[in-house]
């Protein structure tokens, strides 16, 4: 599809959940859509803008004639910290408190004389408070799953755990004595799963816990959505794809990614320098990694909301130190909990020669560096994808929410991972590590990997199917109410 007239834009509203890995993928939607031709509003919590300013810039959110940010609140008491506000309390004032601010949002784009009226909604799919909007003006929502399918599939089948009674836990002993490896051979598509590979809000005791209601709900509106799209590719989730939109009744699915590849196309300077990091990113890294051999580092970042304990931490240094391989480590100022990151100043001295440290960095650009060997990974989607299309094998260590689906099927369905135990310890990180970066199970993970990146790249080129599937979500769906 080629640009549209100037003088008569189609308009969507972009809206993430405003965290640091939903922000991202929708960022990256929403410069596609701008590409395509439409007049494109990203809304930002105001929270997240201010944190976007401080970290990239006072004219980093200016946009461009037809790319605008802008915001409203989250509902949450002010507060000036630096860090992923807390999930649970997000959800909730979400649900609770963004619709009323959301509908004056969109009623001001549609009085403003200097833009075009709205004529479609692209919301997270955990931000479905927006379906109402759409619905009161009749125009299109497209919702955007920025999970892997089969997490969202997970998703939709936590209300049949309940109805079988396997949630919530009966006391805190059923997370410990075995319990969390019963089979689930019932979810349409996903074979060998256990209830310990399903999102992990389900490890409660709570008939009424916060999360897992916030799930049911908003995953059971992902029935009401115009069209659901993922970033994701046919090729590495096919079996599960395949089996929701035979057996369940949902709106149309496109799988549109890896959207890291996708955006090689935005040419547009003012485009491409438009960024969503929310902390401020280290640059020394690539003169450092340029000075590596092909394939000898280990890249370690646990993403924008795991949190772990002193011990934790220590463990994984260590365990990356005695490994004796190159590390280059991510460390965020609020990694630890209620403390700040303190590495040991003997594993600062011992590895001083081979190993980087920085608080936040450009992923992509990382992974697809060619000295960078294996990922130690939360298994968050986005480093999950990331890694794929840039052909490196992990080590997962998931945290929580729909990671540890990821793990399960990156260490068996699609061979490129290997799971680190919850409880870490330095002797298994360092075997891991060793495995991962000239072991026999390492160079075979890497083959795999290699060939996911290539069906990665061929789904995004064009005629691909995620290419394909961009252009017929947009002329299908997006511009169905665009007079």
């Amino acid at each position: 599809m080629g640009s549209l007239s100037e003088a008569k834009k189609p308009h969507v509203v972009c809206i993430p959940y405003p965290a640091q890995g939903h922000i991202n993928p929708m960022l990256k939607v929403a410069k596609l859509l701008y590409q395509k031709g439409f007049h494109t509003t990203f809304v930002n919590t105001e929270y997240n803008h201010k944190r976007l300013l401080k970290s990239r810039g006072p004219d980093s959110l200016n946009g461009l004639p037809n790319f605008q940010f802008t915001t409203i609140p989250d509902g949450l008491p002010p507060s000036d910290t630096d860090a992923t506000q807390d999930i649970p309390a997000l959800c909730e004032s979400t649900r609770k408190n963004c619709l009323v601010p959301f509908r004056n949002l969109i009623n001001n784009l549609n009085n403003s004389a200097n833009l075009p009226p709205v004529s479609c909604i692209l919301s997270d799919g955990v931000m479905s408070f927006t379906l109402r909007v759409a619905e009161e003006l009749c125009i299109p929502e497209v919702m955007f799953w920025t999970t892997s399918v089969c997490g969202f599939t997970c998703y939709l089948h936590y209300k049949h755990l309940i109805q079988k009674g396997l949630i919530p836990l009966k006391d805190e002993s059923y997370l410990t004595n075995g319990y969390l490896e019963t089979p689930i051979d019932w979810v349409p598509g996903m074979k060998d799963i256990r209830l310990r590979d399903f999102p992990s809000f389900l490890r409660t005791t709570d008939p009424n816990d916060i999360m897992v209601d916030f799930i049911l709900g908003e995953s059971e509106r992902a029935y009401k959505a115009s069209a659901i799209i993922f970033n994701t590719y046919d090729a590495i989730e096919q079996e599960v794809l395949s089996a929701i939109q035979s057996e369940l009744p949902l709106p149309p699915i496109y799988t549109i990614g890896p959207l890291n590849l996708q955006p090689s196309q935005v040419t547009e300077p003012g485009l491409k320098s438009m960024g969503s990091n929310l902390w401020k990113e280290d640059s020394e890294y690539l003169n450092w990694l340029d000075a590596k051999e092909a394939n000898s580092v280990v890249y370690v970042n646990f993403g924008s909301i795991t949190v772990m304990s002193s011990q934790q931490l220590i463990e994984f240094a260590w365990g990356l130190a005695n490994s004796k391989h190159p590390f280059f480590w991510i460390i965020r100022p609020d990694l630890v909990v209620g403390e700040s990151a303190i590495l040991p100043p003997e594993f600062i001295t011992e590895t001083q020669e081979r190993g980087l440290l920085a608080s936040w960095c450009p992923q992509e650009q990382v992974l697809s560096h060619p000295s960078i060997g294996g990922f130690l990974t939360h298994s968050g989607w986005n480093s999950t994808l990331e890694s794929v299309s840039s052909g490196v094998p992990m080590i997962c260590w998931p945290f929580f929410a729909e990671q540890q689906t990821n793990c399960r099927f990156s260490c068996t369905t699609w061979g490129i991972g290997m799971e680190i135990d919850t409880n870490v310890k330095r002797d298994e990180v360092e075997s891991l590590v060793r495995e991962l970066m000239e072991g026999e199970k390492g160079k075979e993970m890497k083959m795999k990997a290699m060939d996911w990146k290539k069906k990665a790249e061929e789904a995004s080129l064009p005629g691909g199917s995620s290419y394909l599937n961009l252009d017929n979500v947009i002329n299908q769906v997006m511009l169905s109410s665009f007079k």
